[in-house]
């Protein structure tokens, strides 16, 4: 195990938090999922593969966090969106994450020294 991990997530962007061992240090994952407009009847292959489209696009992004996480011994998955909900199930079907600890909390946009105090604060670390 290699400490806790916090992670800020939208559909644009993850701030993932790494707390071991009294160091902390950020890392950013920029999303290549564009924004979800309501399906307009002009794309190839119907709303469903559009929804579908999509879909795939945020596994990969999830993934992609993911495969930057290590292997902490707890989470606290936190964000404005449907995102944090989204990346909680997704880790909870990866099996190296199904049984870790994982907290989700809504929070508004934050500056990324927020995105730290609030790790911190949820972790218990001396800031």
């Amino acid at each position: 195990m290699n400490g806790k991990v916090g992670i800020w997530i939208d559909h644009e962007r993850a701030i993932m938090v790494f707390a071991s061992e009294g160091r902390v240090r950020t890392k950013t994952f920029e999303s290549r999922v564009g924004a979800h407009p309501r399906y307009s009847g002009e794309q190839d292959g119907g709303e469903k593969k559009y929804e579908e489209r999509h879909g795939q696009d945020l596994d990969r992004y999830y993934d992609g966090v993911i495969s930057q996480l290590g292997q902490p011994e707890a989470f606290l998955i936190f964000g404005p969106g449907e995102a944090k909900l989204e990346l909680k199930e997704r880790l909870s079907r990866t099996k190296a994450f199904s049984e870790r600890s994982v907290d989700v909390e809504t929070t508004d946009k934050l500056t990324d020294p927020q995105i730290v105090a609030k790790v911190k604060e949820h972790f218990g670390i001396a800031r």
